[in-house]
């Protein structure tokens, strides 16, 4: 056998290197993220954690003790830009300041964030405080969601809910039912913007359509997720919506 010489190069993520935990039944936000960042250099890596097959306060919360071996398996080589935790509910029900303290923990990474934190930020940028809330939760989880963004400063002035508690079955709620749901909540006069929470939900497509109905900007957890490590990363995602032409 002859030894074949060889140089190193770089890493893949020349622009940026962004982690994603993601749970393991969300099928929509690594297809999302393909479609936001079509930059090769921009690299994106995903580590999957343990999730229950419903979607209950008691099931996020064990997510916790799950979540510094998550981030231990995304590659110890790569300095990330930006790691996430992608999950609105589980930030919410878990805490965004225990999210971060446990990735900074486990993981290289410059920043740490999560939808709830980013969807926050989003809001706050586009200068929206009377929020539409589109939720695919049960009323406890959509309690606490409510009122984690009150603590941020935002009034929930319409609410909507799907109220499905089995996780398999939020990445299968037509888009149609959620561009509807969306322009009913969006129409009123006392909204500024609409969120459409979990990363879960196929939200991405109509995004646009809803915006040109109500007149108003409309944020998905993941576009507003994009949004957030892309400004911490200097490597903004390409897609639909207000936000991230803003």
């Amino acid at each position: 056998m002859t030894a074949a010489p060889y140089a190193l190069t770089g890493p893949i993520g020349a622009r940026a290197s962004l982690g994603l935990i993601v749970l393991q039944a969300d099928e929509v936000l690594e297809q999302d993220f393909r479609r936001l960042f079509p930059d090769p250099d921009v690299a994106i890596y995903v580590s999957r954690i343990p999730s229950g097959a419903d979607l209950t306060p008691e099931t996020l919360r064990k997510m916790e003790r799950a979540l510094p071996r998550a981030a231990e398996l995304l590659p110890p080589s790569v300095g990330f830009d930006v790691i996430a935790y992608a999950c609105t509910s589980g930030a919410t029900v878990i805490g965004a300041e225990r999210v971060e303290d446990m990735i900074f923990r486990s993981a290289d990474a410059r920043s740490v964030t999560d939808p709830l934190t980013a969807a926050a930020e989003a809001l706050h940028h586009l200068g929206a405080r009377r929020i539409g809330l589109i939720s695919p939760y049960i009323e406890d989880v959509s309690a606490a969601l409510r009122a984690a963004l009150a603590q941020r400063g935002f009034a929930i002035t319409r609410f909507a809910s799907f109220e499905e508690q089995a996780e398999a079955r939020v990445a299968r709620i037509d888009p149609a039912s959620i561009r509807d749901a969306a322009i009913e909540v969006g129409r009123n006069g006392d909204v500024d913007a609409v969120f459409l929470s979990c990363t879960n939900l196929r939200a991405l497509g109509i995004i646009e359509e809803v915006e040109a109905a109500i007149g108003k900007p409309v944020i998905a957890s993941n576009t507003a997720l994009a949004w957030h490590m892309g400004r911490l990363a200097d490597a903004p995602p390409v897609g639909p919506g207000r936000l991230l032409r803003a």
